[in-house]
């Protein structure tokens, strides 16, 4: 039934220990990731394999069997491995075809303060925390990309990738505006506070899926600099890269070298074009559908953190979660679920 995806599983296999392949970059990076992405799919359908076995072996027992006790305990493993393997054909057929391909990316993450000055600042780094804390459990690499810093500790803007087959499946639903409730460090009055922090999730584009023309970019370097403004050296290794088709700017600066800079930066605009032409598709589909790509316009106030009342609400499904230390500090999960659930 499967076996047509089992040989290309084996031919991607046999293309990644191919000698040629290895001085082709482009070609080993495609090959690479296709292997990658049908993996799960392919340990599937062995086990799959597996339970259609099984339940050959237990009808055989009732076919040729004559003790009848013997022959109730197969009836009984047929019935649960016949549920198996109904769930098991349904995931696999949504691995192999799910809703949105760009889910098995990684992703790229860009959050920035909004409105509340300084404590927005703060809340934007306890967000980066929160969704590094996240990935780190769910075995995600996190690569911070750039970012603004302020004096005392927070972030005007972090741009971070991360790296995992599923990141941006599971954190698209982050996309959005988030408002923050709480009595701010900066506050000495112990007035509570409301501040605001906007989150972009972008599924990351490969080379293989938008390439970049580089007489469509021009790109100018400048001199890295920390919090304050001031200048943090005396190389010109940051980089800023214009788009000129469509006016995009990215900014690079936290990396050691110009070339590394340039090259994180290529990989945010490419990343960013990439949701571009996906939010243009969708807006050409439906004029009337509201949509950015990650699920939420940078507008909207997607969810609210009420420190007071220990207390998370999203709005767009109307739940609200407790024990809000534990979800700042990564614990994501349940959200997730019950949005992954009501938005789908």
């Amino acid at each position: 039934m499967y076996e047509d995806i089992k040989q290309k599983y084996k031919d991607l296999e046999n293309k990644l220990v191919d000698p040629a392949l290895i001085n082709d970059r482009t070609e080993m990076t495609k090959v690479s990731k296709e292997h990658s992405n049908l993996k799960p799919a392919y340990e599937m359908i062995l086990e799959w394999e597996k339970i259609d076995n099984d339940l050959t072996g237990n009808q055989e027992i009732i076919k040729n069997e004559s003790d009848a006790e013997l022959k109730a305990i197969a009836q009984s493993e047929i019935e649960e491995l016949e549920n198996k393997k109904a769930k098991l054909e349904a995931a696999i057929k949504e691995e192999l075809h799910p809703a949105n391909p760009n889910d098995k990316k990684d992703a790229i993450i860009e959050i920035r303060g909004g409105t509340g000055g300084d404590e927005s600042a703060l809340f934007t780094a306890d967000l980066f925390r929160m969704y590094s804390r996240f990935a780190e459990t769910h075995g995600f690499k996190v690569e911070l990309l750039n970012s603004s810093v302020i004096g005392i500790g927070g972030y005007k803007e972090v741009i971070f990738e991360v790296k995992g087959t599923g990141a941006y499946g599971l954190l698209k639903y982050e996309a959005g505006t988030h408002r923050v409730q709480r009595v701010p460090e900066t506050e000495k009055q112990g007035r509570i506070h409301t501040s605001t922090s906007t989150v972009v999730v972008l599924p990351k584009a490969e080379e293989v899926d938008l390439e970049i023309k580089m007489s469509d970019i021009r790109i100018d370097t400048f001199c890295s600099s920390g919090p304050g403004g001031q200048s943090v050296n005396t190389t010109y290794s940051a980089i800023r890269v214009l788009h000129i088709p469509t006016g995009m700017i990215v900014s690079c600066q936290d990396q050691k070298s110009q070339h590394q800079n340039k090259e994180k930066a290529l990989q945010i605009l490419r990343s960013r074009l990439l949701a571009k032409a996906e939010e243009d598709r969708q807006a050409r589909e439906s004029v009337e559908r509201k949509s950015q790509v990650g699920g939420g316009d940078r507008s909207d106030k997607i969810r609210t953190y009420n420190f007071p009342q220990d207390r998370i609400t999203d709005h767009r499904i109307g739940e609200s979660w407790h024990n809000i230390s534990t979800i700042m500090d990564g614990d994501l999960d349940d959200i997730i679920s019950a949005l992954k659930e009501k938005l789908n």
